[in-house]
């Protein structure tokens, strides 16, 4: 059992301060088991709207939820959205004797009206698979080519790792996205998907991506939000003010999980990832994910680029201020041209080379090179982590 008591206490802070708290995540990344450990420690009431023969119906919610006290946590809410007016009347009660979790598989926005029906009551807290904070003990090499999801990281074998991630793909193209209302074949959507993989880490052009699927910019621009809404794609959106510089103003798209970017690539295996060119882009993805996860940036994470070529991974502000992150694979990372004109540019307070080694060292000063699974020193002490 791998210890997730971070989240946790987040989702029990956010429980004694709001009438309803949103966990949210792709399926299969721990909501239920992390939720249920939760309930049965306050003794607390748990549906499973995926059961067909739940108590949450619309016509009948009403009367199951209105008497119940204390903790009611509530899975896959996305299967019925119009229970959301419903817990805004609830969460108004005063006083208020009942908490609400909800769990869900996709964001609010791509589920009508959650948003407005819950503007002020609501606290949301994003949750993906395992972070390398968590799985301490297990080779960080491991989390990266088999990716965060439980199942796929703890498997016993490469080969049943990489089945769990291909049943994994088909059952969300299949089952998860029909079940949200969206109708779309899921060749379509697939082969979308396998040529975000090939893009990862690139620049998103619509039109480009349009042509190779042989439709409309829009139908791209709608697959790319559908996959985005159900935390498949983080689309890492540029930074830009006032440098007196051409800048890049369009997002770039990374999937979220370096173990089903391996599956759609095909790549089952270390001496396959190694070899293939998104190499680089396959752990710059790993780490930026790890390190907007864990400094809680999902809403304010912003990369940097100039037409010029300068570039910088991660720009993060806190406090006032300025952080970048770059993510190199390689034994040595060294000070680039870029980095210093990006350092610059951005008036930035500390920069860190992010790569899979094992020393940390200075390129110049405020630039460190750090290795990810050290990272945590560099995150504490420039409080950009905190419980």
């Amino acid at each position: 059992m791998i210890d997730r008591a971070f989240l946790a206490e987040s989702v029990l802070d956010s429980l004694r301060h709001y009438p309803v708290t949103l966990l949210l995540g792709p399926r299969q990344c721990g909501k239920t088991t992390l939720a249920k450990a939760i309930y049965q420690s306050q003794k607390g009431n748990y549906f499973d709207l995926e059961d067909p023969d739940h108590p949450l119906k619309p016509d009948i919610a009403k009367l199951a939820l209105e008497g119940l006290k204390g903790l009611v946590v509530i899975d896959e809410f996305q299967r019925e959205p119009s229970l959301f007016p419903l817990l805004r009347v609830l969460a108004d009660r005063k006083p208020l004797s009942t908490r609400f979790l909800i769990l869900g598989s996709a964001s609010p926005d791509l589920v009508r009206g959650v948003s407005e029906s819950l503007a002020g009551r609501v606290a949301y807290i994003e949750m993906g698979g395992f972070l390398f904070t968590e799985v301490r003990g297990h080779p960080l090499e491991t989390l990266w080519l088999r990716g965060s999801f439980p199942n796929s990281f703890l498997a016993k074998t490469e080969e049943q790792s990489f089945s769990w991630r291909l049943n994994f793909i088909q059952s969300f193209l299949e089952k998860d996205i029909p079940q949200l209302g969206i109708r779309i074949p899921s060749s379509a959507l697939r082969q979308f998907w396998t040529m975000m993989a090939h893009f990862h880490g690139q620049i998103w052009n619509a039109s480009d991506l349009g042509r190779s699927l042989g439709t409309q910019e829009s139908t791209a621009h709608r697959y790319l939000d559908i996959l985005t809404g159900a935390f498949m794609i983080r689309q890492l959106h540029p930074w830009f003010e006032n440098v007196g510089k051409r800048l890049v103003k369009a997002p770039k798209i990374y999937l979220r999980d370096s173990g089903l970017l391996h599956a759609l690539l095909g790549l089952k295996r270390k001496r396959e990832v190694q070899s293939h060119p998104k190499l680089g882009f396959s752990w710059e993805g790993f780490a930026l994910e790890e390190i907007i996860r864990l400094t809680r940036a999902e809403k304010d994470a912003y990369y940097y680029k100039t037409h010029a070529g300068t570039e910088l991974d991660l720009f993060l502000i806190r406090n006032g201020k300025r952080y970048g992150f770059e993510f190199k694979y390689g034994d040595a990372p060294s000070l680039t041209k870029s980095m210093a004109i990006a350092f610059e540019d951005l008036k930035l307070d500390r920069m860190a080379v992010i790569y899979p080694g094992t020393k940390s060292y200075l390129l110049r000063e405020k630039i460190e090179v750090i290795p990810l699974q050290e990272c945590m020193k560099f995150l504490r002490k420039n409080k950009l982590y905190s419980k």
